[in-house]
C-alpha cells in the first residue's frame, strides 16, 4: 500500500475533519482513507457528461413527457 503526505493544510480544515471521524467513530487516518476511498470511486463531471449522453442516445426519438406536470398531476391526486 502506498502513503501520502499532504502538507499545508488549513487548521479549520483539520479540525472538520477530526470533528467528522469523531461522528463516524474513526480515527483521523481512517476517515481520511475513507473519504479518499469513495472520491476516487465517484464519476468525475466529464465522465457523468459521457453517462448522460449514452442515456440520452438509447431515447433519442423517443418523445418525453413534460415532468413538471407529471408531479403536479401526482400531486394533484
Amino acid at each position: 500500500m502506498a502513503n501520502l503526505t499532504i502538507r499545508n493544510l488549513d487548521d479549520e480544515v483539520v479540525a472538520k475533519l477530526k470533528a467528522r471521524a469523531d461522528s463516524n467513530n474513526r480515527s483521523l487516518e481512517a476517515e481520511l482513507r475513507a473519504i479518499l476511498a469513495q472520491m476516487a470511486d465517484t464519476p468525475t463531471p466529464q465522465q457523468m457528461k459521457e453517462i448522460a449522453e449514452s442515456i440520452a442516445a438509447m431515447t433519442r426519438g423517443v418523445p418525453q413527457s413534460n415532468s413538471t406536470e407529471l408531479i403536479r398531476e401526482d400531486r394533484d391526486r
